[in-house]
């Protein structure tokens, strides 16, 4: 396994998924992030494989690193939670509400969520989940490349991509500006 051999992993993963996940998952206590931090967890002892010298036993070493991954995903939750304490109520729900707008408003509304949903039906999962890492986790090009398995200007065309076709789903008419 620590050449890189993947049917090694595969086992090493098989054999102790359960326990980190049950380990990340207590100290989380969500599901959905215990299993993402898990993958997280065993793609981080994937990569670092050649690094481990055997001084403790493989499950102790994975555990290490299962630790510094729901760890580090905690003080970011920390950190967040204590910004959006820092901007107040009013940062959240802004000054004027949704519910203000006047029927017309409420319908063009309605047809722009429409044609985005239209328009994004024609993009990849993969190139969805790139725009989500840049535009909602504000993660670095180089970052999601890396996470993705992509070069960074596949990342960047991706990304360009579907930029394009949240404009064109707001005003067609700008889109030719952008070509």
């Amino acid at each position: 396994m620590r050449r890189g051999s993947e049917p090694h992993f595969s086992v090493l993963y098989e054999r102790y998924f359960n326990r980190i996940y049950t380990f990340i998952h207590l100290r989380v206590r969500n599901r959905a992030d215990a299993e993402e931090l898990t993958q997280e967890a065993f793609t981080a002892v994937f990569r670092s494989a050649e690094a481990y010298c055997g001084r403790s036993t493989p499950l102790a070493w994975i555990y290490g690193i299962a630790k510094n991954v729901a760890y580090n995903h905690l003080r970011r939750r920390r950190a967040h939670d204590v910004r959006v304490e820092r901007a107040g109520p009013d940062a959240i729900h802004g000054s004027s509400p949704t519910w203000t707008c006047t029927p017309e408003d409420h319908l063009e509304m309605q047809r722009y969520i429409e044609a985005i949903n239209d328009r994004l039906g024609s993009v990849t999962p993969w190139q969805a989940e790139v725009f989500v890492l840049r535009h909602v986790e504000n993660l670095p090009i180089g970052e999601i490349a890396q996470r993705m398995q992509r070069s960074n200007d596949a990342i960047r065309s991706s990304l360009y991509r579907v930029k394009r076709l949240l404009v064109e789903a707001g005003n067609p008419d700008a889109a030719a500006s952008l070509a």
